[in-house]
């Protein structure tokens, strides 16, 4: 599997409010026109509130390291 390149879910994410659910995100980036990469990334995020876009970002590089 191809890294997820966190910069490219954050552009789907634009104009979200935070802190949000993972479902939230889900929904947000499909209405913003992600693609099924960006989407299935998503799908992968810990089911948690996310408070800013860095922890995003690092719940991105933990599923980047397990799928080594």
């Amino acid at each position: 599997m191809a890294e997820i390149n966190p910069v490219q879910v954050e552009k789907h994410l634009k104009g979200i409010d935070y802190p949000t659910s993972k479902d939230n995100l889900v929904k947000h980036a499909q209405q913003q026109g992600a693609d099924k990469e960006i989407m299935d990334a998503l799908q992968k995020l810990p089911d948690e509130t996310f408070n800013k876009p860095t922890d995003i970002t690092k719940a991105i590089g933990q599923i980047n390291r397990e799928s080594r």
